[in-house]
């Protein structure tokens, strides 16, 4: 499959980062993903490039931009741009979305501070450490989340994460998470949906995909993060990221 960007993964508990060089568009070509939907809020930032935004209603930004968690959407681009990803369940997730987000996609106000962290990364050297990609992706989630207060999940829905992102390389259901909820069947499927938006089964398998992504980022195979990951097999990984993010995995190439 033909190669259609050079991607720099890093990941840290709550969100990620990745900064993009999308290859060129011959004339009258354009390079765009199928609609997708993923459930961490996608912050979009030019560092250089070009691109488009678009909804499922065909509205369309073509400015930094915050897609919302869970909206279906399509991205045209080309040359280099950030894709930083928040959980929504996260402080500083729901802080910016609480902040910024007024639809499927809301273009960023213009802001000094975003500005000049965003002009001092243009130039920088994107295989320095990834501590220090780390710290640059902190600060802009910093940033965009402001001095907005947001509540955090309740106690036992973090709980459930933080088990099951400890067991992903395992079958896990619902009913396996009651004892750790120490809640009803019922009464979990009710909390889960009412404070991360999805079902257990939906969350976990983006959690799985996760995983899996910050494996390929360090270069293991498609094969390995599958199986570390709980995917029955790397065509089950390949299908999740497509529909997660609109391209296959192997049109990406990783950066290490």
């Amino acid at each position: 499959m033909e190669v259609l960007a050079q991607t720099r993964v890093v990941l840290w508990q709550g969100g990620s980062l990745w900064l993009v060089d999308a290859a060129r568009f011959e004339q009258g070509e354009t390079r765009s993903t199928g609609f997708h939907a993923h459930h961490a809020i996608q912050v979009t930032l030019g560092l250089g490039g070009r691109f488009r935004l678009v909804g499922d209603d065909d509205a369309s930004l073509a400015r930094d931009a915050v897609v919302a968690a869970d909206a279906l959407h399509r991205f045209e681009a080309e040359g280099r741009f950030a894709l930083l990803f928040v959980e929504p369940e996260s402080r500083l997730g729901r802080a910016v979305a609480a902040r910024h987000i007024v639809g499927s996609l809301t273009e960023l106000a213009p802001s000094p501070i975003l500005a000049a962290e965003l002009d001092a990364f243009r130039t920088s050297d994107w295989r320095a450490p990834d501590s220090e990609i780390v710290a640059w992706g902190r600060r802009l989630t910093a940033v965009l989340a402001a001095d907005e207060r947001a509540e955090i999940p309740d106690y036992r829905i973090r709980k459930v994460i933080s088990w099951a992102n400890e067991r992903l390389d395992r079958t896990l259901s619902l009913a396996d998470a009651v004892p750790v909820a120490g809640l009803s069947s019922s009464r979990l499927r009710h909390l889960f949906v009412e404070q991360t938006g999805l079902p257990f089964k939906t969350y976990l398998l983006w959690l799985r995909l996760s995983r899996a992504v910050a494996i390929v980022a360090t270069g293991s195979p498609l094969t390995a993060a599958a199986h570390e990951a709980g995917f029955s097999d790397s065509a089950h990984l390949s299908r999740t990221f497509r529909r997660m993010f609109g391209i296959a995995p192997t049109a990406l190439q990783m950066l290490t």
